[in-house]
């Protein structure tokens, strides 16, 4: 772990922090274990350093049946954006989101003053006044963890927890996109974490509903050569999108997994990768260029097209344009989709 680096920037950040009023921590919307751990210890860190009160805030909601029992388990205060006046607070910090990467429901002409995050560096988070942004990393979480030891802040068993789940969930049990530092966070978090609160969480009770996603993930599938797209129309939360682009992509044959669903206002998309030579996060952006807002990583992607039509129609429609670019992007031949299951 890199902790001399996080010690120098973490004690600047937290010497222009004090005294400044009340501060707003911003996780992305829908937010995974990684932006809300990462949330939950910068929020425990100003409070043991400054003594200042943070308040955790998130558009969307909590969908993915995991986060949702993990919020629950672990006690993380967080709040809804409808339910905050930003007008209240002096200090606007991100974690695990940037400005400008449309993950997030900060309002784009407000000043942000610290971002803490793993993704690539975006151009609006230059104006920012203070940046901690590795991109090489394979979790904030692992970020967040170095400036509590930095800074020699204790922590219980809780923190502990979340910050072990969310870089074994974020790197799949160090399976994808870590580094050294991430491996050593997450042996040093393995003997502090609950592992009874973590059988919980990876083993959470679903609603009916969720079945109704694998179903209609497997019925709407095409598969392209080794591509393979699905679409899932309407969906109650986007994290569902997500989870299934991942459990689809166990498939024999089938190298990427390009997925969608409309919530209701907004499309979301996640790409899934196992081809070591494609960065799905640099995919994804190229199959959004004018469609929305886009980011991720070597194996891992998201986007969100806001205010898009929510009729089969258009979904179909804009399934099929993202399947042609993915298909140019990879220089593969445009061939005829056949079904997952006829």
């Amino acid at each position: 772990m890199q902790l001399e680096r996080s010690r120098e920037f973490s004690r600047q950040f937290l010497d222009w922090v004090r005294g400044k009023g009340k501060v707003l921590i911003v996780a992305h919307d829908n937010p995974d274990p990684d932006s809300l751990a990462g949330a939950a210890a910068l929020k425990h860190l100003l409070l043991k350093t400054t003594g200042q009160e943070a308040v955790i805030a998130y558009g969307g909601m909590i969908g993915r049946g995991e986060n949702r029992t993990m919020a629950i388990e672990l006690e993380i205060d967080a709040v809804h954006f409808d339910r905050v006046d930003v007008d209240q607070f002096q200090v606007i910090c991100m974690v695990d989101t940037q400005p400008g990467t449309g993950n997030n429901s900060f309002p784009d002409n407000r000043p942000v003053h610290l971002v803490i995050d793993h993704h690539p560096r975006r151009e609006a988070t230059d104006t920012c006044r203070w940046v901690d942004v590795r991109e090489d990393y394979g979790a904030s979480a692992t970020i967040l963890l170095e400036y509590l030891l930095a800074n020699d802040v204790s922590f219980g068993t809780r923190l502990a927890t979340i910050l072990f789940y969310a870089i074994k969930s974020e790197t799949q049990d160090l399976g994808r996109d870590w580094v050294r530092a991430d491996r050593e966070a997450y042996l040093y978090l393995l003997p502090l974490a609950n592992n009874r609160i973590l059988y919980r969480v990876t083993h959470p009770k679903v609603p009916r509903d969720y079945y109704f996603s694998y179903n209609r993930a497997i019925e709407n599938s095409r598969i392209y050569d080794d591509l393979l797209v699905f679409n899932l129309y309407r969906v109650d939360n986007a994290d569902i999108v997500a989870e299934m682009a991942d459990f689809l992509l166990r498939m024999e044959g089938v190298e990427l997994v390009l997925g969608m669903g409309h919530d209701g206002t907004d499309v979301f998309l996640s790409l899934r990768t196992s081809q070591p030579e494609i960065n799905a996060g640099s995919l994804i952006r190229t199959l959004m260029a004018d469609l929305g807002t886009a980011g991720g990583h070597h194996t891992t992607a998201g986007g969100q097209i806001r205010d898009y039509p929510d009729s089969q129609t258009a979904l179909r429609k804009l399934e099929r344009r993202l399947t042609r670019r993915l298909q140019e992007a990879l220089d593969h031949r445009p061939v005829k989709g056949r079904r997952l299951i006829s």
